[in-house]
């Protein structure tokens, strides 16, 4: 039995589950426990690590309160690590514009790989992205003896990390089904 750690890019994967579900209020259903251990399979699950940044509350309150929600429920989950970053305001050049950045997310879960790996506290690591940012740690974390697998949806995967990882996996809509909540009946 293998000893597995999940490291999961919290945006990456909101964003693929976004380009196959367009109602992004139905992520708060996702099943985040039932997925990881389908990932586990019959290994110990070690931990979870989700990275991602609060939303903005004065652009969206409604889209906040989701968000915070779903960071509740998340975080009762067995051996689930929230590792909450910044999401900075740029603004648009010339313009009373804004965008927002997501930053730290990807050092937190590149760090937290490398450190697992050196301290031995995975025997496997399964990263969740398709951010081809990750193949130095990936690269670092196989170097110390450890198997890594990499997860990710079509239209977010990078060729270079699927090429550097042990394995890789693209995540179809007929398999993430499976892991949505059915609607629970309401009482009347």
């Amino acid at each position: 039995m293998k000893r597995i750690a999940i490291f999961i890019d919290g945006n990456n994967f909101y964003f693929g589950l976004k380009k196959i579900y367009p109602d992004d209020t139905k992520f708060i259903n996702f099943d985040f426990e039932k997925f990881c251990n389908f990932l586990t399979g019959k290994n110990e699950l070690i931990a979870i690590f989700y990275y991602n940044a609060p939303l903005d509350r004065t652009k969206d309150l409604n889209k906040y309160q989701n968000q915070q929600k779903f960071f509740e429920k998340i975080k009762k989950i067995p051996k689930f690590n929230l590792i909450l970053c910044k999401l900075l305001k740029r603004r648009i050049s010339g313009t009373d514009k804004y965008y927002y950045v997501l930053k730290e997310d990807d050092i937190h879960m590149a760090v937290d790989l490398v450190k697992g790996a050196f301290k031995n506290t995975y025997d496997e690591a399964i990263l969740v992205s398709g951010d081809g940012d990750f193949v130095p740690a990936v690269l670092v974390a196989k170097e110390e003896g450890k198997f890594v697998e990499n997860i990710y949806f079509k239209k977010s995967a990078s060729t270079n990390l699927k090429m550097n990882c042990d394995r890789s996996f693209e995540l179809k809509k007929e398999l993430i089904d499976r892991f949505f909540e059915k609607d629970k009946p309401k009482n009347t």
